[in-house]
């Protein structure tokens, strides 16, 4: 059975505070849902998104082949996450550009587009939108809240942030905080961004540019962490001018100079299909936002003791060979979960992609979260009963 998927917009008039003391009103936010909402609204299951996907996380636009959503493995019926069973909701985090309010919106308080003007916008400030859309959509209490990677930090967030709201929580090849190595690679990826000659200071839309050669070499920086070095070798190797990079040449016109090896093509072909629909300014605000993740700053560096206020049932996933969020930083808020006796269930998986196994049909990994979902769908009271 195939899933269809419906773009959904609401308008949010009241100022929404922010961390960084700013606020922003007059904002939207899109958002998707899949699946039926039970009699007394208990259980519907929260998706967070990850740097550069959006609200459509499952099934397909009617009449678009090829409009999977971002994690159509994971989610639709009978799959781990079943809408069969689940009310599923995936919204478009603020600052994005995929419908919600962000850098190419019109600021309500000038009339112009905001281009580098939008505000700084944090992991906690987007679970504070969400929590408004989810008030909006008369949701008091989440089944479920699950993400990846920064995904992951919104749904550890959201268990700190509105205990009371989370039943359980799924963080999915996540991380309490970025280490400097992660902030090093955001960095060089922002200074890609920002010294391209048609940045403008952020304001290139009034110049009628894009800086695409920012936004390509940012995108080679992410897929050369998100992968691991025996997919890289494996797919790609030392291998010459392979059929991949024909077709690179022969769709982007580069010459036998530009391209030699499989590797190459492989990364331009992906910094230019993604130069050609990201925003550059939201790259910056996304990127910064995970820089900016800390739970346990609050709390003298003590991760255990900045969990203490969450209430949920957790499940935890990690790879082996995912250097970029890896299974010891996974392993970190186990351990601070079990130091606050918090239900905890971990899986780490032998698996050779990198940081996108995430989002890959692993069969160990998708068993182990249509179990971790079975046993909340079965704590759900059958249909049309009241939830105690």
């Amino acid at each position: 059975m195939t899933l269809v998927a419906l773009p959904q917009s609401m308008r949010f008039d009241a100022p929404l505070p922010l961390q960084s003391g700013a606020s922003i009103r007059g904002y939207d936010l899109a958002y998707e849902t899949y699946g039926t909402l039970n009699a007394d609204r208990s259980n519907a299951v929260l998706v967070c998104h990850a740097l550069n996907a959006s609200h459509h996380v499952a099934g397909v636009y009617e009449g678009q082949p090829g409009s999977e959503g971002w994690w159509d493995t994971m989610i639709g019926p009978g799959k781990p996450l079943d809408t069969n069973r689940f009310f599923v909701i995936g919204v478009n985090n603020l600052g994005s550009c995929f419908g919600s309010t962000g850098p190419m919106s019109i600021n309500p308080d000038t009339g112009r587009v905001y281009g580098a003007d939008f505000p700084v916008v944090t992991v906690e400030d987007w679970v504070d939108a969400q929590a408004r859309l989810l008030d909006a959509l008369e949701i008091e209490t989440l089944a479920a809240v699950m993400g990846g990677s920064l995904g992951g930090m919104q749904a550890l967030s959201w268990t700190l942030q509105y205990p009371e709201r989370v039943r359980n929580a799924a963080v999915i090849a996540s991380a309490p905080n970025l280490n400097a190595e992660n902030i090093a690679f955001n960095e060089v990826a922002r200074r890609a961004i920002v010294t391209d000659p048609d940045f403008h200071g952020g304001n290139f839309y009034a110049q009628a540019v894009v800086p695409k050669r920012g936004l390509r070499i940012a995108r080679m920086i992410g897929h050369i962490t998100y992968l691991s070095d025996d997919v890289m070798n494996e797919k790609f190797g030392r291998t010459l001018r392979g059929a991949v990079g024909e077709a690179a040449r022969e769709a982007y016109h580069y010459t036998t100079q530009d391209i030699e090896f499989q590797i190459e093509s492989y990364l331009r072909y992906q910094g230019d299909k993604f130069s050609e629909y990201f925003d550059a300014n939201t790259y910056l605000l996304i990127t910064r936002a995970l820089d900016y993740f800390d739970p346990a700053r609050l709390h003298g560096g003590s991760l255990t003791q900045a969990l203490a206020t969450a209430t949920a049932r957790f499940l935890l996933v990690s790879f082996t060979t995912d250097w970029r969020f890896s299974p010891a930083r996974s392993r970190e808020i186990v351990k601070a979960l079990l130091e606050n006796r918090r239900d905890v269930s971990y899986a780490e998986i032998d698996a050779p992609h990198g940081h996108d196994a995430f989002l890959l049909e692993d069969p160990r990994y998708l068993a182990a979260v249509r179990a971790w979902f079975g046993r909340i769908a079965a704590a759900l009271p059958p249909a049309g009963a009241a939830h105690e």
